[in-house]
């Protein structure tokens, strides 16, 4: 059962992993083909909710519940 487990685990690893052709490079470092649309507004964002919910979530956001840092 373990065994079957481990193999599992390895072949899922192994199929996520894939390498990016040069070509392709372009076409992924596209802006609509990025998470956030506009950074400025992301990380406008992460500051508000780091301040006002006293929490990180994992872009270093740091401070107080005044806004400031």
């Amino acid at each position: 059962m373990r065994r079957a487990t481990l193999l599992m685990l390895l072949a899922l690893g192994a199929a996520g992993c894939a390498n990016v052709k040069p070509y392709e490079r372009g076409y992924l470092a596209r802006q609509d083909m990025q998470f956030d649309a506009d950074p400025v507004d992301a990380r406008f964002k992460q500051h508000i909710y780091g301040s006002k919910e006293a929490a990180r979530g994992g872009y270093g956001v740091g401070g107080g519940g005044c806004g400031c840092n």
